[in-house]
């Protein structure tokens, strides 16, 4: 299946989690005929991955009028490495802005392979049409810590594990699908798709497989979609409930 009918690219698409949050925006954006990428949080510098990327206070105007896809849009150049992000709600100025997709990264993870939300986070906006929460399937048979986990204490208390226990897929699942982990700030009306990312080889795929079986066994989704998202064939199964 095409990453863009797998995670139903379609409308304001948000990226929580950790593992495959910047790889899916570019993936998407490479694909979706015309797509706006933007963010809610800090995103690393990006211009590699779009036709352009314009600072601007008017982002619903950029998408509108501009004739390059895929294009990105931020409030602000915040240090050599990185942009800001607007605020949740200005990205439902762009909601119809004439984008085929608008890829929001809405929130951070400091590159580690799973995570637990923040009090402040996710920031995702109220106009979502799909949010995917992402974890990565490399961080089963890790240990739960700072290597690995962005705020470690956090996935502990969901999985009911302590710091420094070995990560199971069942671990990753319930966070995913756990209401203080992916499942946080979903806006009503929005469609959750949880990906399994980094499933670059069959043993992975079969630990990812077994991870999606756990998410449909807490949380009604639709589907969960396992991904090795920097190979040319990303998507490497849909797995139903």
């Amino acid at each position: 299946m095409d990453l863009v009918d797998a995670v139903d690219a379609e409308g304001v698409v948000c990226a929580v989690g950790a593992g495959g949050k910047k790889s899916l925006l570019y993936a998407l954006a490479g694909r979706v005929e015309r797509a706006a990428v933007t963010a809610t949080v800090r995103i690393p510098i990006f211009d590699e991955h779009v036709s352009r990327v314009v600072v601007t206070d008017d982002p619903a105007t950029v998408v509108r009028e501009t004739a390059e896809w895929p294009v990105g849009v931020v409030p602000e150049r915040e240090r050599e490495d990185r942009y800001r992000g607007y605020e949740p709600a200005e990205i439902a100025s762009l909601a119809d802005a004439g984008a085929d997709a608008v890829l929001v990264k809405a929130d951070g993870a400091r590159t580690r392979r799973v995570k637990a939300p923040g009090d402040h986070e996710p920031q995702i906006p109220g106009c979502a049409d799909v949010v995917v929460p992402i974890a990565s399937v490399r961080s089963v048979g890790e240990p739960l810590d700072e290597g690995v986990a962005h705020r470690p204490e956090r996935v502990a208390a969901i999985t009911g594990r302590s710091v420094g226990d070995e990560i199971r897929a069942e671990d990753v699942a319930t966070v995913l699908a756990h209401s203080d982990g992916g499942m946080k700030g979903i806006p009503e009306g929005a469609t959750v798709i949880p990906l399994v990312n980094m499933a670059d080889d069959a043993a992975l795929v079969e630990t990812a497989e077994e991870i999606a079986a756990g998410v449909h066994e807490r949380a009604d989704v639709p589907k969960v979609v396992v991904t090795s998202l920097k190979a040319d064939d990303p998507v490497k199964r849909v797995v139903s409930p």
